[in-house]
């Protein structure tokens, strides 16, 4: 559970207006006075609940968290028809997020707290979801830590880049060519590539992905052991040693 708070509760109501002044008047809006003045409290009750200014702005990383995951969670399709279209969307989720609420999203991304933490790892749950779909189905060209990484550093370059350029300069282009440049460096066009260009390695990813975790078959010995072989084919890329 991401969130303690009611939304009738002071706490809720003080991050609640807190939000509303950083999205208003970014960081500097968010001051103890103003904010309890917005949240119809005294400044002691924010020192209580919070300690100080920083863990107020924790609690506000902590409640944009909340948010997104729940809008990711209300798109995510468990058995997507098409796995790399639901790549995009995840993609384009976090960027349309980012990019229309910029200043909660620089919070969440300073925030260090186990509340934000929590709620982070819980997003980062849904996109290796995603990414082991992607394997399963054989479509992935890279190994799913990296895949993971691409798709994380492209959605956040894009934000940032987004929102460093003049708004006169902005393009959207740019934001389905960063997208569509992930794509093709974590996917392939077709699920399966020829033997001359990858060898067994884009196989070792999909039969890796889709190993049971209990699979009666096998004893642990050697499902641990056919783990093992098949991250060094995908490591090595399946290139026959001399």
């Amino acid at each position: 559970m991401v969130t303690r708070d009611t939304t009738d509760s002071p706490r809720h109501r003080i991050v609640e207006a807190a939000v509303e002044l950083l999205e208003s008047g970014g960081p500097d809006a968010v001051s103890t006075r103003a904010v309890a003045a917005a949240a119809g409290m005294q400044p002691p009750a924010i020192y209580r609940l919070f300690g100080d200014k920083e863990g107020l702005l924790e609690a506000v990383a902590e409640h944009g968290y909340a948010q997104f995951l729940e809008s990711k969670r209300a798109q995510l399709d468990p058995e997507p028809q098409d796995a790399v279209e639901e790549l995009r969307r995840g993609w384009d989720t976090v960027v349309e997020f980012g990019i229309s609420r910029p200043e909660l999203f620089a919070v969440m991304n300073r925030a260090t707290g186990r509340g934000a933490d929590m709620a982070h790892r819980a997003g980062l749950e849904i996109l290796h979801g995603r990414v082991r779909r992607l394997a399963a189905g054989g479509w992935l060209r890279v190994d799913e830590e990296l895949a993971a990484q691409i798709i994380q550093a492209t959605g956040r370059g894009a934000v940032i880049t987004w929102h460093s350029t003049p708004a006169e300069r902005r393009n959207p282009a740019l934001l389905t060519a960063l997208r569509e440049a992930m794509v093709a460096a974590v996917t392939r066009t077709e699920p399966t590539v020829p033997a001359a260009e990858a060898g067994p390695a884009a196989a070792a990813r999909a039969l890796r992905a889709a190993l049971p975790d209990d699979a009666d078959v096998l004893s642990d010995a050697e499902q641990h052991l056919l783990r093992e072989w098949l991250t060094r084919l995908t490591a090595d890329g399946g290139a026959p040693r001399a």
